[in-house]
């Protein structure tokens, strides 16, 4: 595949050659060539999730059939199965050994109420947006990782430079549509523009479920996910190395945390926390600091069924993956939810204001009157945190508040 063996960097050499202008006309079938492959890449890579996708379903079905479960002596767990022979019964030995790997971390510093929920994720597969997964070999890509986002490429030489403008993503959606992909396209899908360059993350979109938009710089330099994506819908870490982060890898995300606004009340303390900061000069030291912490559970519905999740109206997303064109909470997120916030009044003022009257109004002082403009820009606030990966694990996701000192575009 010429997409594939040409390097990434060579992409914007050849935009620079073809849009000089005394060159323009002569280098056409250069550019007809890049689109071309770009179209056939981005091709093999929704071909190679459809098949990924098709194997793990597969998989799944199979280890359900041969796996039955054994309550009286599994207590309802998948019993293990012989390598020899599926008829004999496994030694107590590899059933410890098959299922220390959950128990093989650290314990949690949270409350232990979220225990039982990491352990049945981690016996549950958990599905990708519209796709569910299962055990077993399933395949293995350089271009394309299950639970993953798909990293599209189209050829579209902007003229504007490294920002593309609006009739650049248009012509970037008509060269998804000339691919032939539109029918399968689903929200979350990064599209990159491969003729304004690969460093950091220019000329790099999502697809909304109706349109190509762009990433979010109000707190990064590199761009974060768009506040129209509800990041619930996706794995934790379905755009990870996709959507490249700066610093300590921990991208923003958009979560309304309101519906468990009590249970964030009743979980809250004020703690004791040592974070390890590098100096200017290259070394490290641990800093005792004060934060506030508090937890939410995501249950996982009865009967199968998926969480929903409620979009606002003035959002003005496409349609979602489920039926109907619904957005649902991906099971990725079932288990336990850490907040955290500063460990001042600042701090707890703002996570008080995001759980929205789960706290008393003499919490939360005398609210002073906002214009409603200023009134939207804070509410937008509100939904704005980090996953922290170096934290997370399955089934216990920590996320920290980001307030508007951390931002650096004007609201």
């Amino acid at each position: 595949m010429h997409s594939v063996s040409v390097p990434a960097h060579q992409f914007s050499r050849y935009a620079e050659t073809y849009l000089q202008t005394e060159t323009r006309e002569r280098n056409r079938a250069l550019l007809d060539s890049l689109q071309s492959a770009c179209r056939s890449y981005t091709r093999v890579v929704l071909r190679l999730r459809a098949q990924a996708e098709a194997e793990a379903r597969a998989a799944a079905i199979t280890a359900a059939q041969s796996s039955p479960t054994s309550p009286a002596r599994g207590r309802g767990l998948p019993s293990v199965r012989s390598t020899t022979s599926v008829n004999s019964a496994a030694s107590p030995k590899k059933e410890k050994a098959a299922f220390s790997r959950s128990t093989s971390r650290a314990p949690s510093p949270t409350s232990s109420h979220g225990h039982s929920y990491h352990a049945y994720h981690a016996r549950t597969p958990s599905t990708a947006p519209g796709a569910p997964t299962g055990g077993g070999p399933a395949l293995h890509s350089p271009l394309f990782r299950i639970r993953r986002a798909p990293l599209l490429q189209v050829f579209v030489p902007s003229p504007e430079g490294d920002w593309l403008s609006d009739a650049s993503v248009l012509a970037c959606e008509r060269e998804l549509r000339r691919a032939g992909v539109g029918h399968v396209l689903r929200p979350g899908d990064v599209v990159w523009d491969a003729a304004v360059g690969d460093e950091g993350n220019m000329g790099r979109m999502v697809w909304d479920g109706g349109y190509l938009i762009d990433l979010d710089y109000s707190y990064s330099r590199a761009g974060d996910l768009p506040r129209y994506l509800p990041t619930l819908a996706f794995p934790p870490s379905y755009f990870h190395r996709v959507v490249r982060t700066m610093g300590a890898g921990n991208p923003v995300c958009h979560i309304d945390v309101a519906p468990w606004g009590e249970e964030i009340a009743a979980n809250l303390q004020l703690i004791q926390d040592r974070v390890r900061t590098e100096t200017p000069q290259g070394g490290h030291h641990m800093v005792v600091r004060w934060v506030h912490r508090s937890s939410f559970t995501l249950r996982p519905p009865a009967h199968g069924k998926p969480l929903r999740l409620q979009i606002p109206r003035d959002v003005g997303i496409g349609p979602g993956p489920g039926p109907g064109g619904a957005w649902f909470v991906d099971p990725g997120w079932y288990g336990t939810v850490v907040v955290e916030a500063e460990g001042t009044n600042e701090g707890l003022a703002d996570l008080q204001a995001r759980c929205r009257g789960a706290f008393p109004p003499r919490a939360l002082g005398v609210a002073a009157s906002l214009s409603p403009e200023r009134a939207a820009r804070e509410a937008a606030q509100r939904g704005v945190f980090r996953i922290l990966r170096e934290k997370s694990r399955p089934g216990e996701i920590w996320i920290r508040t980001v307030t508007s000192k951390e931002r650096l575009l004007p609201p």
